[in-house]
C-alpha cells in the first residue's frame, strides 16, 4: 500500500506559514484541501493496485481451469475463480489451497456427488451445509443448492477455516475435512504426530503444483523468475 509523502506535505505547510497573517485562514483551507487530495489519491492508487492483483489472479485461475479441461462454461469458471478468491481473502487462506482441495474432492466438477452423499465442488454433505450455512452467509433450500459453485465454495471455505482454527495445523485440518472433526483427535497438533493420509498427501501435492503455476496472493514473485 502506498503511503502519503508526509515530507512534502510538511514542505507545503512551511511554505504556507510564510503567507501574510490576513491570508492565513485561506492558507489553512488550501493546506487542508492539498492534504485531503493527496491522501485520497494515495488510497485510490492502493485500491486500484489491489483490484489489479485480484483481476490478475482470477484471470490466471480461469486459465488454469481451462487447461484442466473443466467442463463448465466461461461464466461458471469466472464464478468459481472469483468466489475462491473472495472467500480466501475473507478467511485468510491461500486460494491455491482451496483449489487443491477442490481438485482432489471433485476434480472441479460442480455437479459431483459421492457415494456418501457429499455434493459439489468441495463435496459438502447436506447435514453440514444446514449446520454452517448461516455462518457462511448462504441460504440452503434443498440439496440442489450445493451444486451451485458460489454457495458450495462459501460453505466449504468457511468449514475449512473453522478446522484450521480448531486443529491449528494443516495436516489435521485436511484430515478432519475428509473424515469429519469428530474422528480426528485434537492431540494431532505437533509435527511429530500429524496424520499423513492419502487425502492429505494428494491435496498437498496439488497445492505444491499450484504454487508453482498460479500467482502468489501476496504479490511476491519467485526469485527464480
Amino acid at each position: 500500500m502506498k503511503i502519503v509523502d508526509t515530507y512534502h506535505l510538511c514542505g507545503v505547510s512551511k511554505y504556507l506559514m510564510k503567507i501574510p497573517e490576513k491570508f492565513k485562514p485561506l492558507s489553512t483551507i488550501i493546506s487542508a484541501i492539498i492534504i485531503f487530495t493527496l491522501a485520497t489519491f494515495s488510497i485510490t492508487e492502493a485500491f486500484t493496485d489491489e483490484n489489479t492483483e485480484k483481476e490478475m489472479i482470477i484471470a490466471k485461475t480461469v486459465e488454469y481451469l481451462k487447461e484442466k479441461r473443466v467442463r463448465a462454461n466461461e461464466d461458471i469458471l469466472k464464478i468459481i475463480a472469483n468466489t475462491v478468491y473472495e472467500e480466501s481473502q475473507q478467511y485468510d487462506l491461500d486460494y491455491r489451497l482451496i483449489l487443491a482441495v477442490m481438485k482432489v474432492e471433485s476434480n472441479f466438477r460442480h455437479n459431483a456427488i459421492s457415494r456418501k452423499g457429499a455434493r459439489g465442488l468441495l463435496q459438502i454433505k447436506p447435514a453440514l451445509a444446514k449446520h454452517i450455512a448461516k455462518d457462511a452467509g448462504v441460504q440452503v433450500r434443498g440439496v440442489k443448492c450445493l451444486y451451485e459453485p458460489e454457495k458450495n465454495i462459501k460453505i466449504g471455505v468457511n468449514y475449512l477455516s473453522k478446522l484450521m482454527d480448531m486443529f491449528e495445523n494443516l495436516y489435521s485440518a485436511l484430515h478432519a475435512y475428509n473424515l469429519g472433526p469428530a474422528k480426528v483427535k485434537k492431540t494431532h497438533t505437533t509435527d511429530d504426530n500429524v496424520p499423513i493420509t492419502r487425502f492429505t498427501k494428494k491435496v498437498l501435492k496439488e497445492y505444491q503444483q499450484m504454487i508453482l503455476i498460479l500467482p502468489d496472493p501476496e504479490g511476491q514473485q519467485d526469485s527464480s523468475d
